[in-house]
């Protein structure tokens, strides 16, 4: 499409700043199971997104057709767009930044490179792998998908940026059943350097996940010392990322309203939004808005020290955007719990009474992200005098997310990420009330 054009047409009409968002897509995706190929599918989508301002309102329409026929329907429908907005904030069409910086590592050609054969071939062999690992294993789901994304965004100021990322991920879907009981596992990688994709490593710790479950039964009620593994504590993470959202501050339905400079979370607590992470595609030197991103500690030893912006919300507080503008709103790019120098075996045994928590589920609707209350359903295992003594299911984790992070007395080194790259290292903590029989 000729977005000068666009840009000429637009003003033709009255509307005063115009701003193109393009998004082309290309994605891979297989999936082995009982060595079959189960699924297969290659696709490859464009989707262009506009804004403008028309009478001081911001209008805006999304298409998939991308071609000069449509420039009129592009420019008629921000119009209407705009003529419906009763919205008083100021609206923007940002002009851009001096610098951005280089991001590296956000595209890496190995993904492209390797045939699809090769790829599903290797999912044959991961499941495989698995299978081999335990007797009890009785089903293995084997899975592979990347993907290459390309970004434009060009306005009527002048502005014109681009970045291309790719990212793949593999990983393995478990069931273990002995007879008696039956539990599931999963383990995955994501990278977008192929050669990072171990499927020994996958294999053993999917098959472990599994199995080490099996028989696990509810402990009894009480108050339990708690360490969160890191997929549990990304998952209890994901949920509360609302409240540090400056929007959500200006709604007056996030906890942290009023509370920047004041110490919420124990000194291990560093909470960062990383938009210069290698190898996610969540990385970039820009927003959605145009905005420069930058790197940030949202909690730094256990003390806010401010919160996430568009370019609406930092004009309301009157200081700059914090380059997390986009299309779904105030978003983070890689959000995470900063590691510390715990080892997690070490952790486990200095525990005398507690829980390993490995797995919690419904993390979306058992948690408020207004209030930071969470009652859960948890799995994991029991712990007495630094010995792990059985697998522990069905019981209930109870709590205030504000009140965990400022009882969290250590961090592990083991950051991980979850799928959305909201991360968390293995965290210990004082206490947490469990419900179990």
């Amino acid at each position: 499409m000729n977005f000068e054009l666009l840009f000429k047409k637009a003003k033709e009409k009255g509307i005063e700043d115009i701003q193109v968002y393009l998004a082309s897509n290309d994605d891979f995706e297989v999936e082995v199971l009982k060595g079959e190929l189960e699924k297969y599918t290659i696709s490859s989508t464009q989707k262009l997104t506009v804004k403008g301002i028309y009478d001081s309102k911001m209008g805006n329409v999304s298409t998939e057709v991308i071609n000069d026929d449509i420039i009129d329907f592009i420019v008629d429908s921000i119009i209407a767009s705009a003529k419906t907005v009763d919205s008083l904030d100021e609206v923007f069409i940002y002009e851009g930044d001096k610098e951005y910086k280089e991001v590296e590592g956000l595209f890496n050609n190995s993904l492209n490179e390797v045939e699809a054969k090769t790829k599903i071939d290797a999912m044959l062999k991961l499941e495989e792998l698995v299978k081999s690992k335990d007797e009890r294993i009785k089903m293995v789901q084997a899975f592979y998908g990347d993907g290459s994304k390309k970004v434009l965004i060009q306005n009527s100021k002048g502005l014109k940026l681009e970045k291309f990322v790719n990212n793949g991920v593999t990983g393995v879907y478990v069931i273990a059943n002995d007879g008696k009981d039956q539990r599931t596992g999963i383990e995955y990688i994501q990278s977008n350097d192929y050669t990072d994709f171990d499927l020994e490593y996958l294999a053993t710790k999917g098959a472990e996940k599994a199995v080490e479950l099996l028989g696990a039964q509810p402990c009894d009620s009480g108050e339990y010392e708690i360490l969160l593994t890191n997929n549990a504590g990304s998952s209890l993470l994901s949920p509360h990322l609302m409240m540090f959202s400056a929007e959500s501050v200006q709604k007056n339905i996030s906890l942290l309203k009023g509370k920047v400079g004041e110490t919420i979370g124990s000194k291990f607590i560093t909470m960062v939004d990383d938009p210069f992470m290698k190898k996610s595609t969540k990385s970039g030197a820009f927003d959605d808005e145009g905005v420069a991103t930058s790197y940030k500690e949202l909690i730094k030893d256990g003390v806010l020290t401010g919160f996430l912006h568009n370019l609406k919300t930092a004009k309301k507080d009157n200081i700059k955007s914090t380059g997390n503008g986009f299309l779904r709103g105030i978003m983070p790019s890689n959000f995470y719990i900063k590691p510390g120098e715990l080892n997690f075996d070490e952790a486990v045994k200095a525990m005398k009474k507690g829980l390993i928590i490995t797995d919690l589920a419904g993390t979306h609707a058992g948690c408020n992200p207004i209030s930071g209350d969470f009652s859960l359903q948890a799995s994991g295992f029991l712990v007495e005098n630094g010995e792990i003594v059985r697998p522990v299911a069905l019981i209930t984790v109870a709590g205030n997310y504000l009140t965990l992070l400022q009882d969290v007395t250590g961090v592990c080194d083991d950051l991980k990420f979850n799928f959305g790259y909201v991360g968390s290292p293995a965290l210990k903590i004082k206490s947490l009330i469990v419900s179990g029989k």
